[in-house]
């Protein structure tokens, strides 16, 4: 588990970098742009995220068909086609939504000066989509082949360009103007393009990923398959949408609080997403070591997958709740100046949210390396309906109740994404431990019939 895992999580951590890079440097600019940025961000994410759902199915396809025939070629090489078919038929008319952010964000009650800010970094920041989804379906690629080293590699290299990038468009240097917000937005773009082109050149070139062809006759429709995606997809899509979702609305309810809950909501959030990407990692190793088990027919290396991963996950985020109870401050001045007064009343906030924060670091490990256990078996229709219960009816509603009924403000809002985490990690939990009685894996005596030939049938 974890020599598939750690270059996952590596590689889940310098693409958070990525964004953590744009919110230091928005920090750095103003707590206006800090503020206005994450406004941009959360209402690209709440779409991406939905996007990423959809274009994760090709991982438990891929691990099962490895499963069943270690050496498949053709199966992987049309189930990765048909993904990226996904990742561009979303992501257009999503541009199309992000285009129009600003009238989005008016309605939504955010102050005029902040949406028509955080318009102008999406102007910039919203053509890094597609890019982005094209490199979760290599990265899928590569963690069914078990072979994810280099999906490590690019993404380190992009951090750096990033920031660099990053510095240049936003305050000016080397003779270019300074371009403020946008610059940031655009300097992210360039990142995620340059990542895939790079990526795609070692699928193109390296002796173990070019047997594949993955790029050649890409444009050749693969009905089935593309159904299936979607068939397996959109109920993760949906579930990771309700997720990403009330993370993103809540951004909006700081909002209708002050600015200085906006970003103090921002850095509170990005530490949080950063411990993220380790259970993160795990969950996508378990979905591939619990998928190949499954289309072996293994039950006993169902059990032993899934259980590894979920120990490790949740144990990590017990010491990063540990370190966000002992060292707040420190983590925050992380993201702003600590050392100026006028930032003092959003360092305030950020310790109150992260002491929040680290009571629900275990039920975000749980829920997520949960879900992953339970897409390895293929099975993510009932996980969705979790989700929306916990995120929405009870996260999201506990936490408007407290935030503005019983006046707690910012810290309500948290209060119920923790409340709504918890519930969510349950309930994933004890769907796992029923999987044999709810016959999750009753039809696991030896290889099973792949998704995407169900479908046909």
């Amino acid at each position: 588990m974890l020599a598939l895992a750690w270059p996952l999580i590596l590689a889940n951590l310098t693409m958070a970098l990525i964004h953590a890079t744009d919110v230091v440097l928005m920090g750095r600019l103003s707590a206006h742009a800090l503020a206005a940025s994450a406004l941009a961000i959360n209402l690209n994410m709440a779409l991406t995220i939905f996007c990423i759902g959809l274009v994760l199915a090709a991982s438990p396809l891929m691990a099962a068909e490895l499963g069943r025939n270690r050496y498949a070629v053709r199966d992987l090489r049309r189930t990765f086609r048909q993904s990226v078919w996904v990742a561009i038929s979303v992501t257009i008319p999503s541009w199309l939504l992000l285009w129009n952010a600003e009238p989005i964000m008016l309605a939504l009650g955010q102050k005029p000066d902040l949406a028509a800010s955080a318009s102008l970094f999406l102007k910039g920041y919203m053509w890094s989509m597609m890019p982005f989804l094209i490199f979760q379906a290599m990265r899928h690629f590569f963690a069914a082949l078990e072979r994810p080293g280099w999906i490590l590699a690019v993404s380190a290299v992009a951090v750096v360009m990033n920031a660099g990038l990053g510095w240049v468009l936003i305050f000016g240097a080397f003779g270019v103007p300074a371009l403020g917000i946008i610059g940031s937005g655009i300097a992210t773009s360039i990142t995620w393009t340059v990542m895939v082109i790079g990526l795609g050149l070692v699928i193109a070139t390296q002796r173990p990923f070019a047997r594949y062809r993955l790029f050649g006759n890409w444009w050749r429709p693969d009905w089935g398959r593309y159904r299936a995606i979607w068939a397996l997809g959109l109920p993760i899509a949906v579930t990771l949408g309700f997720e990403g979702t009330v993370f993103s609305f809540a951004i909006y309810l700081m909002g209708l609080i002050d600015e200085a809950s906006v970003a103090a909501h921002a850095i509170a959030l990005q530490l949080a997403a950063l411990t993220f990407m380790v259970p993160m990692g795990l969950a996508q190793a378990a979905t591939v070591r619990v998928g190949l088990a499954f289309g072996g027919g293994d039950r006993d290396g169902i059990t032993r997958a899934g259980w590894t991963a979920f120990v490790l996950g949740v144990g990590f985020m017990a010491l990063m709740a540990l370190a966000m109870v002992l060292i707040p401050e420190m983590l925050i001045g992380i993201f702003i100046d600590a050392a100026d007064p006028a930032n003092a009343r959003v360092i305030q906030l950020g310790v109150s949210f992260l002491l929040i924060g680290a009571v629900f670091q275990i039920f975000d490990g749980a829920q997520v390396v949960g879900a992953g256990m339970l897409r390895g078996l293929q099975d993510t229709r009932v996980p969705m309906v979790f989700a929306g219960i916990g995120y929405w009816a009870i996260g999201m509603g506990l936490g408007a109740w407290l935030a503005f009924s019983q006046n707690w403000q910012g810290a309500g809002i948290w209060t119920g994404l923790a409340t709504g985490l918890a519930v969510v990690s349950i309930l994933m939990v004890w769907r796992w431990n029923r999987r044999e009685q709810l016959g999750l894996v009753a039809k696991v005596t030896g290889a099973v019939a792949p998704l995407h030939d169900k479908i046909m049938t």
